[in-house]
């Protein structure tokens, strides 16, 4: 059974910091392109970041531009999205999705991506 597990989510202050992670089991990670998406409730998700399977391609949303990073480990079947100078607008449930291809100019559309974590509520409040 193919499962992406997302964790690392939580309570932070403005400011703050979290890292989150994406493992994978029942196939390995390192074919496929990896994305980070958000949502809050009555929105539509919203693509955050994506992660070829090699690496060697990266793309952000340009809200989070210079405050996350994505990375990835394929020895480990992770993906990360490290979150700095997190804004209370940053908060949202953060979801992983896989693909096996992405064109750059549609990484951030959710119907792109057969595969879904089950999300991790992140919240940045005082």
């Amino acid at each position: 059974q193919l499962q992406l597990v997302e964790s690392g989510g939580g309570l932070v202050q403005p400011g703050g910091s979290l890292s989150l992670s994406c493992a994978a089991s029942g196939f390995t990670l390192d074919n496929y392109y990896i994305a980070w998406f958000r949502q809050v409730p009555g929105k539509e998700r919203e693509g955050v970041s994506c992660i070829s399977s090699s690496g060697g391609f990266i793309y952000y949303a340009d809200s989070v531009k210079g405050r996350f990073t994505i990375s990835r480990d394929n020895a480990v079947n992770t993906v990360y999205l490290q979150m700095n100078s997190l804004k209370p607008e940053d908060t949202a449930v953060y979801y992983c999705a896989a693909s096996s291809y992405i064109t750059s100019w549609a990484w951030a559309a959710s119907n792109r991506y057969g595969y879904w974590g089950q999300g991790t509520q992140v919240t940045v409040s005082s």
